[in-house]
């Protein structure tokens, strides 16, 4: 059994840090959702960290059926449907062009790709803001500028250095005896990758679908540039309603808004982050 061998003043020290870091971090949340369950009269009259009064969940029904924006007033829903519709397809092409990516880079190890894996790397690092203008050319000279086909294929695009180093460090610290049998029982490229290195590969591909999943959901400035105007994603939406104001700014509606596109990927994390922790370290070790 572990116990702790520090002395009182260093086990204070510790847990004062601790409890400051989790106010400093835990109290926005607290400010939004106690915003969101008061009134605007309770808002104008009272302080910010008071709790409300009387707690209501108006601003949420608002938020969720009949924020508006500009004059459309339909709620952030519809940015939740069009967010799911583009978070599912981007995720499993991303995944699979990763994984595909990885396999072939750690087993096969094609002429030139090990320079493929630095272009790969070194795009991650350049700013998204730079491939805007040429992306935007390409989409519209193919015809898939506005469409769901090519907001998908620019997350794919975007997602391919990360996902291929992930599943390439994994594949990395499979033994290559299961591929050498494998070679030898006459499979194939593809048979080897879907038959033998995909199933053994779960882990991983927790840890991708949770970090494309956020990644995508949150994403603004691809929805906000790619996507049509009545597909664009959730936090597209939230940006309209908050921004979009005829009279008074409806504080907890807005705040109502900004907790439900945020569920999600919150979500994401509080059901399977133990299984993302199992991952990372599943590949971390080679043997």
């Amino acid at each position: 059994m572990a116990y702790d061998n520090h002395p009182p003043q260093v086990r204070f020290a510790i847990y004062a840090v601790l409890v400051v870091a989790a106010i400093f971090y835990f109290l926005p949340i607290y400010v939004m959702i106690a915003t969101s369950l008061k009134s605007m009269s309770e808002i104008r009259d009272g302080s910010i960290f008071a709790l409300p009064a009387a707690p209501s969940l108006d601003a949420w029904v608002r938020a969720w059926t009949s924020a508006c924006t500009g004059l459309n007033c339909t709620g952030i829903r519809v940015g939740f449907w069009n967010s799911v519709s583009i978070v599912t397809p981007s995720v499993i092409v991303s995944i699979f062009f990763g994984a595909l990516n990885g396999y072939a880079l750690s087993f096969w190890r094609p002429r030139g790709g090990v320079w493929l894996l630095c272009g790969l790397l070194l795009g991650a690092f350049i700013p998204y803001q730079i491939f805007l203008f040429p992306l935007t050319k390409i989409l519209v000279a193919v015809g898939l500028f506005k469409t769901l086909t090519g907001l998908v294929f620019v997350h794919t695009l975007f997602g391919m250095p990360i996902m291929t180093l992930l599943f390439r460090n994994y594949f990395a610290s499979v033994p290559s005896d299961l591929f050498n049998a494998a070679r030898v029982d006459g499979a194939g490229f593809f048979a080897i990758f879907f038959f033998v290195m995909l199933p053994m590969a779960t882990p991983i591909v927790i840890v991708a679908v949770i970090m494309q999943i956020t990644a995508i959901w949150n994403d603004f400035l691809f929805g906000l540039v790619f996507a049509n105007s009545d597909r664009v994603p959730m936090t597209v939406q939230l940006n309209n309603i908050v921004n979009s104001t005829t009279g008074e700014r409806e504080y907890n509606v807005n705040m109502a808004a900004t907790i439900l596109t945020s569920l999600v990927p919150v979500a994401v994390y509080l059901l399977s982050g133990k299984y993302f922790v199992r991952g990372i370290a599943a590949g971390a070790v080679k043997g």
